[in-house]
């Protein structure tokens, strides 16, 4: 990484602790195991950032894996929050003490492969004795797999990911004659009706930076293509971006703002929908007034096209662990990636099934049975999406953050805003590259 260091780029990544739920890295790997005598099995360390019942169930996971074997003790330790977790890598990088495997966003591959932290997966996932059939790879979501590959290697295996899905007020709809949305265009209709009595169409976190972007592709324009090319000011980035800022201008639509997230007001009936991720369901269910009646859809289309970001987090390796403790680690990932342990994954936690058979066990049709809200989310798959990741992404996405903020507080100008990310971003790519 010219003119970069790696300490640079790492503190990057911290910042987007915000954006983005991630864990990482920990205490150094346990020593090879060269006595095959010996009858202690591999320990694998493994940092996550999962707290209250989501390390409940991470730990009920890895029970189910280490009971299912006796050669290897996966040891799982919560590593609180994001900017902790990164001082902490830091730390561990240069002491030569990083864990077997972390929980990470695969956004943050780049850099760290930059830096020679990462193990290639490939002799594992698709090669050798214990590798994924052709079958596993079809069954799991083709847009998690797909991010899991950086220059050609994969680097990162699926584990905790949500979509982005739309929230929707029953009880507005039937007050004001309105039907559940089919595109984006109709949202903003609706607006125009909802205004007069001050209820909004549509609510948005903080920042829509993840509608922008899912706006942009249903547009057929991704703000930055596999090969880098930046598209951030192109005809239809701006269009989409317009297309948002125009409704939170007219007053059809609003931000959370300091709340961060919208799910309060949309509780509070201040909005008809709210674009938000899935994994917020279970904060809805326990927020919304029982009297409510609320659910959840996919996100309606845009242009014609239908797209829903996907967020989440990855699991990466280590170069640090041993032979044995590799083989252990892989051999857990894949346990965690399995029909079955991903549909209980998926049913303790809200989070996406990673495999559409997982989506048909009696297990997890009981479940969304039970819990209907989760059914949008499982339905948004097969349109979902992952940014493009590269050397310097988290500066970027500090970036694009910034350029949004700008237009919703500072009344910049949407081309002006765009034009100045788009020169921002670009130079990022040019001072990363090899």
């Amino acid at each position: 990484m010219k003119k970069k260091s790696w300490q640079r780029a790492l503190f990057a990544v911290a910042s987007l602790g915000l954006v983005f739920t991630l864990a990482g890295c920990g205490n150094s790997a346990a020593k090879d195991s060269t006595s095959s005598k010996s009858a202690a099995p591999v320990k694998i360390t493994f940092w996550h950032g999962m707290t209250g019942p989501y390390q409940k169930a991470v730990n009920e996971i890895i029970s189910d894996f280490n009971k299912s074997q006796s050669k290897y003790k996966v040891v799982g330790t919560s590593q609180g929050n994001y900017t902790q977790l990164q001082q902490k890598i830091m730390a561990a990088a240069k002491s030569n003490s990083l864990p077997t495997i972390s929980q990470t966003t695969y956004t943050t591959v780049p850099d760290y492969t930059e830096n020679h932290l990462l193990e290639p997966l490939d002799n594992y996932m698709i090669k050798g004795s214990n590798a994924l059939s052709d079958s596993d790879l079809k069954d799991i979501y083709p847009s998690f797999l797909s991010s899991s590959k950086y220059q050609g290697k994969y680097y990162s295996v699926p584990f905790s990911k949500s979509v982005r899905v739309l929230y929707y007020n029953q009880d507005i709809l039937d007050k004001y004659n309105l039907e559940k949305p089919t595109s984006w265009e109709e949202i903003a209709k609706d607006g125009e009706i909802l205004k007069k009595d001050n209820v909004y169409a549509m609510g948005f976190d903080k920042s829509w930076d993840m509608e922008f972007e899912g706006l942009a592709r249903q547009a057929g324009n991704p703000l930055i293509s596999k090969n880098l090319k930046v598209n951030l000011n192109s005809a239809d980035s701006l269009k989409a971006a317009n297309f948002i800022m125009d409704m939170v201008n007219d007053g059809t639509a609003k931000t959370a703002g300091e709340d961060f997230y919208w799910t309060q007001a949309f509780t509070q009936g201040k909005s008809a929908f709210y674009a938000g991720s899935s994994a917020g369901v279970t904060q809805m269910v326990a927020q919304a007034p029982k009297s409510m009646k609320w659910g959840t859809m996919p996100l309606p289309t845009y242009n014609g096209k239908k797209a829903t970001e996907i967020a989440g987090n990855d699991i990466v390796m280590f170069k640090s662990g041993s032979s044995d403790q590799k083989k252990g680690a892989w051999a857990f990932m894949k346990y965690l990636m399995s029909k079955n342990e991903t549909s209980k994954w998926a049913t303790l936690t809200g989070y996406v099934p990673l495999r559409e058979s997982a989506t048909k066990t009696d297990a997890f049709k009981k479940y969304l049975a039970a819990k209907p809200y989760n059914q949008a989310a499982v339905d948004s798959l097969p349109d979902g999406f992952q940014s493009n990741a590269f050397k310097g992404f988290s500066e970027y996405r500090t970036k694009l953050l910034d350029s949004v903020d700008a237009m919703l507080t500072k009344n910049e100008p949407v081309k002006k805003s765009l034009d100045t990310l788009q020169t921002q971003t670009e130079k990022i790519i040019k001072d990363n590259k090899d």
